[in-house]
């Protein structure tokens, strides 16, 4: 069985969507990984999955290149209406526990990366070393990697619809 096809029967009934794209078809935007060193999210110097913690924009985008295919999966929750911040929060959190079981799964020999900063730990020890550096997931756009920009290359949707989020993750691997 590919890894491709190990991909899928481990998402199939988890994941809303899937798509595979080359990483080489991948943009990588420095004003995205600015944003994270701006502080805009609040997880900067704060978290071994965002900046400073996994690295410069060249360290992270020569890490995803050296792997030439990319898995992207996300998930969709329904949500009670635009402003139900609890319902993302849950989502969000289901939405990782699904990125750590592809973690631990496929994570020894495929990175992965997520949607937010790291959340295997309840507080990170950053910046003294991580506690579980081989279950350590970096977000997707820490790494510059716009998620709509991702999810056209992917042919997977960013927006299902009115009072649902979507969450994506992806995960590097060879063949």
């Amino acid at each position: 069985m590919s890894m491709k096809e190990q991909f899928e029967e481990a998402l199939r009934g988890k994941a809303w969507e899937w798509g595979v794209v080359s990483t080489g078809d991948l943009i990588f935007s420095p004003e995205l990984h600015k944003a994270c060193e701006q502080n805009v999210c609040g997880n900067y110097n704060k978290n071994w999955g965002c900046p400073p913690g996994n690295g410069t924009l060249e360290e992270l985008k020569a890490k995803i290149l050296a792997f030439p295919k990319a898995m992207v999966f996300t998930t969709k929750y329904d949500l009670e209406d635009s402003f139900d911040f609890e319902g993302m929060e849950v989502a969000g959190e289901a939405h990782r526990k699904l990125t750590v079981e592809m973690m631990e799964r496929f994570g020894k020999t495929n990175p992965v990366y997520g949607a937010g900063c790291c959340t295997v730990c309840k507080e990170c020890s950053y910046p003294e070393p991580c506690r579980f550096p081989g279950k350590a997931v970096s977000a997707v756009e820490a790494a510059g990697i716009s998620v709509g920009d991702l999810s056209r290359t992917a042919g997977v949707k960013y927006n299902n619809g009115e009072s649902t989020v979507t969450y994506f993750s992806m995960l590097l691997f060879n063949e």
